[in-house]
């Protein structure tokens, strides 16, 4: 069993934003699998779709909870499905990446971004992989705060739309294959990266 979270804010008002891709990715996943999602057991703050890739199974889950405390919906699924670090995937923003550019990436800090912080903290570990979008960099002095509540320009939006796809694509890998193949597929190597698996 693989579990897979994608962070985002809950509300009509965070839809397209760029906080919430890491949610977009994992709704369109479960779309493109035909799944669709049902709240979660025993009071977990989230809703969970089941899947199959290839024989695979796995749960595609996003958090009912607000970003920053993504770790109260996270660490009760982790403990309910029985999941370790190699079989978690969180998918979320990062506005250190070039827009567009995606990483798979394992045992990592937070790198500013609230929600990952969460997890880690409910966790008590970093060691669990996941999957960054990127979202840009706020032009010039803007809060970065404020810069990811903002929705796509206009401009940008048919370009996400196809990262999103892409991250569809890797998703699929990593509940299929695992973390090394899904890193592959994004186009980032552990060499490239100059880091070692935790």
């Amino acid at each position: 069993m693989r579990l897979v979270v994608g962070l985002e804010n809950p509300g009509a008002e965070y839809e397209g934003t760029r906080h919430n891709v890491g949610g977009e990715v994992v709704t369109a996943t479960a779309g493109n699998l035909g799944a669709s999602f049902k709240r979660a057991r025993l009071g977990i703050r989230a809703v969970v779709a089941s899947v199959r890739v290839n024989d695979a199974p796995a749960a595609l889950a996003l958090p009912t909870t607000f970003m920053n405390e993504a770790g109260q919906a996270v660490a009760p699924l982790v403990r309910y499905l029985g999941v370790g670090g190699d079989d978690l995937l969180v998918v979320h923003d990062d506005i250190d990446l070039s827009f567009g550019q995606t990483r798979v990436q394992y045992g990592r800090g937070a790198g500013g971004n609230n929600g990952v912080r969460s997890v880690i903290g409910s966790l008590a570990t970093k060691d669990f992989w996941r999957l960054k979008v990127g979202v840009g960099r706020p032009p010039g002095r803007k809060d970065p705060a404020v810069f990811v509540l903002e929705r796509f320009t206009k401009g940008e939006r048919p370009e996400m739309g196809v990262v999103v796809a892409g991250s569809v694509d890797v998703l699929a890998e990593f509940i299929s294959r695992g973390g090394e193949a899904a890193r592959t597929l994004a186009g980032v190597s552990g060499a490239e990266e100059g880091e070692q698996r935790g």
